[in-house]
């Protein structure tokens, strides 16, 4: 999962603004360091938010255009995301899913909705649930 920076530059240095996220910004003195900086500030914009129920729009394919950068997302916060995501547009909330997976409590989910890194089991009760999860869409760099 990519997303997509606009890159600004100012004076001695760079600022830049995610695309898909509003408020999702960064700034540095090189574009190597730009690209480093972007990576961080995504994938701590995009760790679990304090109300659960707030998702984030997914990355809009093949955006292109001047000064545009794709960043991608660490796989476990992809998959976060996506869970989030998933649960939001097919109306569920953590506990139908963790009930859904056969998980004992709540929390066994709510860590999936957090940076995480889930066995290949759990992999396969989610794709059961969401068939249409991509792991190569978590992946994608």
């Amino acid at each position: 999962m990519t997303y997509h920076f606009k890159v600004h530059e100012e004076g001695n240095g760079y600022w830049a603004e995610c695309v898909e996220l509003l408020g999702c910004l960064t700034q540095a003195d090189s574009m190597e360091q730009m690209r480093k900086n972007a990576e961080e500030a995504l994938n701590l914009y995009l760790e679990e938010p304090e109300e659960s129920s707030l998702s984030f729009p997914l990355p809009k394919n093949d955006l292109k255009g001047k000064n545009i950068i794709e960043v991608p997302v660490q796989p476990g916060v992809a998959l976060s995301v996506l869970l989030r995501k998933y649960r939001d547009d097919h109306h569920f909330t953590q506990k139908d899913i963790a009930q859904r997976l056969g998980m004992k409590n709540l929390y066994s989910y709510q860590r999936l909705e957090r940076r995480s890194n889930p066995s290949l089991q759990t992999l396969h009760k989610l794709k059961q649930v969401f068939p249409d999860l991509s792991v190569d869409y978590v992946l994608q760099e």
